[in-house]
């Protein structure tokens, strides 16, 4: 249960959470260019006393908030970025109780609410009120807003969290997604970018040679022949085709985006061993191909069960404590990835109420961002 302080904390700052959530929902800040909404956050901790805060190389905000040698560290994030790819001022409208901004759920509404999170802890500190939010029993404390969670971000800032704090982090919650849902298992994948070369000529005079876009789809047509495993959750993908110079030009390059996704790590060495067949295969064949590695997101490791148990518990009474029923519970791809991959217990919970994830139509429910706010109270303060 949330504390009378915390709950008039959260009835006093629901404009400013609101207004904040307005300000960087605009910021521009696609995969590996979060350097815009990283300066805002930053210099907004620091105006509301938040002292130690830094960006660090990963372009992280990152305010190590209580520093304690025992009990451990525990990590409270959200990122900052989001999938599209404007360098500019992002559109944001309102209609009634709704936000419309691409991005604005995934993940601004959720940062926003960790912020009003270390806002509250800077004030108690400040006033002399630590022991009182934040007993001295507890583990230490770190707050970041971190990059690249998305896409071909590739975890950047949870891999260098988890680096920088490498032996020191017990327990590990970002805040992604809506209220009803937490992520207590990792769906790992593999990326690649698959490129096919060819002579090339002319389509009239040069008919008959071999066009990378023929060969790169028949490359795709096998990959969408490998059956997968029956048990768990695995899926493949090619989310992206580009190639060729013109309609009367024979193809000398094409390439592709391909990614396989699952929940358990031998179905993920399954997919990479027939993936790697397909190529081998086509190589045989004569065809110049080339393949990336563009991003790998690993499954669960180790955790101890009870540990993990307790933190998961902690996160559905946060959540229950607003819907009024437990969330769901499951897999997902998320910056838990990194910290379970190491055996660290790791939650992903929501913050808000919304749909659109992922598209330019995106938008949350205003009076979804007090009960957000009361959910990452709970799980850090509760």
């Amino acid at each position: 249960m949330l504390s009378e302080s915390m709950e008039v904390f959260i009835r006093e700052h629901e404009e400013e959470a609101l207004e904040l959530l307005r300000t960087i929902a605009r910021i521009p800040a696609p995969s590996n260019h979060e350097e815009k909404r990283a300066e805002f956050c930053s210099r907004w901790l620091k105006e509301q006393g938040a002292e130690g805060v830094y960006i660090d190389k990963a372009l992280n905000v990152v305010w190590p908030a209580v520093i304690r040698e025992k009990n451990g560290l525990e990590v409270y994030m959200a990122h900052t970025d989001v999938v599209f790819p404007d360098e500019e001022e992002l559109p944001l409208k309102e209609e009634g109780d709704r936000i419309f901004c691409p991005g604005i759920g995934d993940d601004t509404a959720c940062l926003v609410c960790l912020l009003l999170g270390a806002k509250y802890l800077a004030e108690a500190i400040r006033e002399g009120r630590l022991e009182e939010v934040y007993p001295s029993d507890r583990p230490g404390l770190l707050f970041v807003c971190n990059s690249g969670e998305e896409g071909l971000g590739n975890l950047k800032g949870v891999r260098n969290i988890c680096e920088d704090y490498a032996g020191r982090i017990t327990a590990f919650c970002t805040f992604d997604s809506q209220l009803d849902k937490i992520v207590d298992q990792a769906v790992g994948s593999k990326r690649f970018k698959v490129t096919v070369r060819t002579k090339g000529g002319h389509s009239f005079n040069d008919f008959g040679r071999e066009n990378a876009i023929e060969r790169l789809a028949g490359i795709i047509g096998a990959l969408y022949r490998i059956q997968i495993p029956k048990q768990g959750k695995t899926t493949f993908n090619v989310g992206q085709i580009q190639g060729g110079t013109s309609v009367n030009t024979i193809a000398q390059e094409a390439h592709m985006l391909y990614e396989f996704r699952s929940d358990r790590r031998e179905h993920l060495d399954y997919m990479q061993d027939q993936f790697d067949k397909v190529i081998e295969q086509a190589r045989a064949q004569g065809m110049e191909i080339e393949t990336e590695v563009l991003g790998i997101r690993p499954c669960s490791g180790s955790i101890d069960p009870e540990r993990q148990r307790t933190l998961l518990e902690r996160a559905c009474m946060a959540a229950a404590q607003v819907t009024g029923q437990r969330p769901q519970t499951g897999s997902g791809s998320t910056d838990c990835n990194i910290p379970m991959s190491l055996g660290i217990p790791s939650v992903c919970a929501g913050c808000y109420r919304g749909k659109g994830a992922h598209t330019r139509e995106e938008y949350i429910e205003k009076s979804s961002i007090s009960e957000g706010m009361k959910v990452v109270f709970g799980m850090i303060f509760g």
